[in-house]
């Protein structure tokens, strides 16, 4: 049985002298628990290497479908190769962070990797400075939390502009419309760069502009501004299938150094559920692993997965036999699917599941806790932990 502490003390008070009240938005708040996940010191060590383990063996796999042409298997549209290829080669861009969702890692369970989440990883306000300032507020100090997730965000947006000392540090971070969890996500990146000496500006999708010879531009105050460096909490996929003119664009800007995309646009290699099966294909019954195909899995109960689904959307649960136990409905099911082998994730006494996310930026650097139903969606809470 997980093992949880009540922390009955809301952190409003800290985050306000810490000077994050933008945190404080009707967004964040009321799904954080009074309550953390109580970890050793061994399992926060364990979920640490097990994401820089992941992590080595992603890139291994990305290289192999990159060497053999497996795009389409992994359903990535024919307009994003070009520029998956091209980012791939140039060490210039980097992946800025992702999150991994692990099952076990608790309760004398073996961690497994669910998915990585490359693209658009969200929970990081949550992660980084919620769960910190729900410690503080009760007492508790940094060294009972693994949690360095801003600081190596700052190490990341450093690196980032070290290795692109031909561009101006300049910022446009962009989300889409009514999307209050987008913003605070975006918010606490744009803290990071700044700390990391960018230059930092906001504007929703629809308020940018892109010219293939110009680069990444936004208009405001009657002015046009232009921007070397460019995070969409955008999907790639989206911008494929819903904006193929432009998928060509953005390609012709990062390879003619009008501006750096990010995250690149091969976190999409890792962000296909289909990744997977390539990993198991090349790490068949690694511990960290769960048996994958993109074919269903006979003989044993099983997860379908449609390639690029999110927060718990078109997933069905799989009997032994193939047949549904649960199915959950979703805007995703014209994707391709995947089939994972089923594991629980560790429960608490009333029977709530929590599944672990580790976030990786250069290096796996911090840990939280989704908690939820036998299939985690949009309205599974955060929790955080405490390390004893």
């Amino acid at each position: 049985m997980l093992t949880l502490r009540s922390l009955p003390q809301a952190p409003t008070n800290q985050l306000r002298n810490l000077g994050w009240d933008w945190m404080l938005g009707t967004d964040t708040l009321p799904y954080l628990t009074n309550e953390a996940v109580v970890v050793t010191a061994a399992e926060a060590d364990a979920f640490a290497d097990a994401a820089n383990t992941l992590f080595e063996m992603l890139v291994a796999a990305g290289q192999l479908v990159i060497d053999q042409n497996r795009f389409a298997e992994l359903g990535i549209p024919d307009n994003l190769v070009e520029l998956i290829r091209h980012s791939w080669n140039d060490d210039r861009n980097i992946l800025l962070y992702g999150r991994f969702d692990l099952a076990g890692g608790v309760d004398n369970q073996a961690i497994k990797l669910i998915e990585f989440n490359a693209d658009t990883a969200t929970c990081l306000p949550e992660t980084a400075v919620v769960q910190y300032a729900h410690l503080r507020a009760n007492g508790l100090d940094d060294s009972q939390q693994f949690n360095g997730l801003f600081e190596t965000l700052v190490s990341q947006f450093a690196e980032l502009k070290r290795q692109n000392d031909d561009l101006m540090p300049t910022l446009l971070l962009s989300a889409m419309r009514d999307t209050p969890e987008d913003d605070t996500n975006i918010a606490l990146l744009g803290e990071a760069a700044r700390e990391a000496g960018f230059e930092v500006a906001f504007a929703y999708v629809d308020e940018v502009e892109f010219s293939a010879e110009e680069g990444i531009y936004q208009f405001a105050n009657g002015e046009f501004t232009r921007y070397d460096f460019w995070f969409k909490l955008i999907p790639w996929e989206y911008i494929a299938h819903d904006e193929p003119e432009l998928a060509n664009i953005l390609t012709q800007i990062v390879q003619q150094r009008k501006a750096v995309v990010i995250n690149p646009a091969y976190a999409l290699l890792f962000q296909s559920k289909a990744i997977l099966a390539v990993l198991w294909e090349l790490y068949p019954h690694h511990p960290l692993l769960l048996r994958t195909d993109i074919r269903p899995l006979a003989g044993q109960p099983s997860v379908e997965k449609v390639l690029f689904g999110r927060e718990g959307a078109n997933i069905r649960l799989l009997d032994a036999d193939g047949e549904a136990t649960t199915t959950v409905d979703g805007d995703y099911g014209d994707y391709p699917k995947i089939y994972q082998q089923y594991v629980d994730f560790p429960q608490d006494s009333a029977g709530q599941r929590y599944q672990a996310g580790v976030f990786f930026a250069g290096e796996a650097c911090a840990l939280g806790f989704r908690r939820g139903g036998l299939v985690l969606d949009n309205t599974a809470q955060f929790v955080g932990h405490v390390v004893e």
